[in-house]
């Protein structure tokens, strides 16, 4: 298991658009020879209203990242790297985050490792990951409103944010709440929820 996940977000100004894109193409390399990176996706970002490209948000990019060590992701932000991105961004975040639990696999990997913690008291994010099925897109594309409409209206969720490594068919989201409880009463006891889960299981949506 990792020691650290790290997820940076940056939202730069729409004439800073080109610069992002190049830095997008251009770090994916770069990232290969950081000293403790374990693991690291570039991700494009939307509101995840459609998980279409209309959602896209070309002016905000992200980078998660599992580190050996604390020491490790600290010594990135004094990198070249993020010394880029700081310079082209008007807003920053970096939310720092230790796996609770984790299911699956991501580019034949398991990042978060196996980790087996306890009950955790106090606020959670969520990361969600998948490959969209090409034939079953419609059908995803279209259960995803009301999902979306009822994840937005839910007391406790602190913020949320598409994310992607492509445009369309590599999709998923990342979300804060307040505690673990909250999150679970969306995941498994709202009805558009459910639905969505039961339909993806019966008709092979990712």
């Amino acid at each position: 298991m990792p020691a650290l996940v790290t997820l940076h977000v940056w939202r730069v100004p729409p004439w800073r658009v080109p610069a992002a894109l190049l830095h997008m193409a251009a770090d994916r390399l770069v990232l290969r020879r950081v000293a403790g990176l374990r693991f690291a996706k570039l991700l494009g970002t939307g509101d995840g209203t459609t998980f279409t490209v209309r959602d896209g948000d070309p002016t905000t990019w992200a980078l998660l990242g599992t580190w050996a060590s604390r020491d490790a992701a600290d010594d990135f932000e004094r990198s070249p790297t993020a010394a880029r991105w700081r310079r082209i961004s008007a807003e920053r975040w970096r939310g720092d985050l230790v796996p609770l639990s984790s299911r699956g696999r991501w580019s034949g990997r398991e990042p978060f490792g196996r980790p087996s913690a306890g009950r955790w008291a106090g606020p959670v994010a969520a990361l969600t990951r998948a490959r969209l099925v090409p034939r079953r897109a419609m059908a995803f594309w279209r259960a995803v409103p009301p999902v979306s409409a009822d994840l937005r209206s839910i007391g406790g969720l602190r913020a949320s944010l598409g994310i992607g490594e492509l445009p369309v068919g590599l999709q998923g989201t990342f979300s804060v709440w307040d505690t673990d409880e909250v999150l679970r009463d969306f995941a498994y006891r709202r009805p558009a929820h459910i639905e969505a889960i039961r339909r993806t299981a019966e008709e092979g949506w990712y």
